[in-house]
């Protein structure tokens, strides 16, 4: 049974797993995301891979930690890489990631491309509240690949992809976490204003659940990374106030979290999901 408490304590363990571990992520990501997708989880202390070729991708998952997929740019070439990927993972039980960039009516080849990839089961599905609410069924008008509703306005509507998924999280100025494995909502808080303004941070997020996927049960692992990216930008924030400084702090604050930084700063929530 989890309380705010002890949940922190399982944090601090998920966290301190990776550091031991540094688990080998593969990453099909887009093109804007890849090369701040790999900082990130160079600084958290995971081991990055961008193998997004179709004749490599089925040997290279299989000896992968974990898989992170992200439909931000997609080409018909990576798009292949990824239902390889992803049909891998599956079969040999290696903990996957789905990040739904840009899914929606608009987008209809990868919208499309997305739906095929569920029947794989990712382990996670992690994007913001438009992607998440057109997921899940509630259509909605999105600006690009940029949110436009906030979190918090739709997280009950996201109960019906835990059918496809083991846990559901959805990024916003708060975030939201649902799980098969709990029978609360785990809402977490902190992060800056900031985070959207540069680009590639919810990718890099993405990427990051699936490296603590590789160390974790499914859940943990999924409130650890939402934990960590919230710590390192609040803390980042107190340090820097313009975007340019702000992403270097960030990104050292990636680097240097530590078990006393989320003891002091982790703000979890549990929440009711009637």
């Amino acid at each position: 049974m989890y309380n705010s408490c002890n949940i922190i304590e399982h944090v601090i363990d998920t966290w301190e797993k990776l550091q031991a571990q540094a688990p080998l992520v593969q990453c099909i990501t887009n093109s804007v995301a890849a090369n701040y997708a790999a900082n990130v989880l160079l600084a958290a202390g995971a081991s990055p891979a961008m193998i997004d070729n179709p004749f490599e991708a089925e040997s290279f998952t299989q000896i992968s930690g974990a898989l992170s997929i992200n439909t931000g740019t997609p080409t018909t070439e990576q798009m292949h890489a990824m239902m390889i990927s992803a049909q891998t993972a599956h079969k040999h039980h290696i903990p996957w990631v789905l990040d739904p960039v840009g899914y929606g009516p608009i987008l209809k080849w990868r919208s499309d491309a997305v739906d095929a990839l569920l029947q794989y089961n990712p382990s996670v599905i992690r994007g913001n509240a438009s992607e998440i609410s057109a997921l899940a069924g509630r259509l909605t008008q999105s600006k690009g690949v940029d949110s436009i509703l906030k979190s918090d306005e739709m997280f009950h509507h996201a109960q019906h992809l835990l059918t496809k998924t083991s846990c559901v999280a959805i990024s916003g100025e708060t975030d939201y976490i649902l799980s098969n494995a709990m029978t609360c909502i785990v809402k977490i808080q902190g992060g800056s204003h900031l985070q959207p303004r540069i680009t590639a941070t919810g990718c890099a997020l993405g990427a990051l659940v699936a490296a603590y996927c590789a160390v974790a049960p499914v859940h943990l692992a999924t409130i650890t990374a939402h934990v960590h990216f919230a710590i390192a930008g609040k803390l980042a924030f107190d340090q820097a106030q313009t975007v340019g400084s702000f992403n270097i702090m960030f990104m050292d604050y990636i680097h240097m979290l530590d078990a006393n930084l989320i003891e002091q700063y982790a703000r979890i929530e549990l929440i009711s999901d009637d």
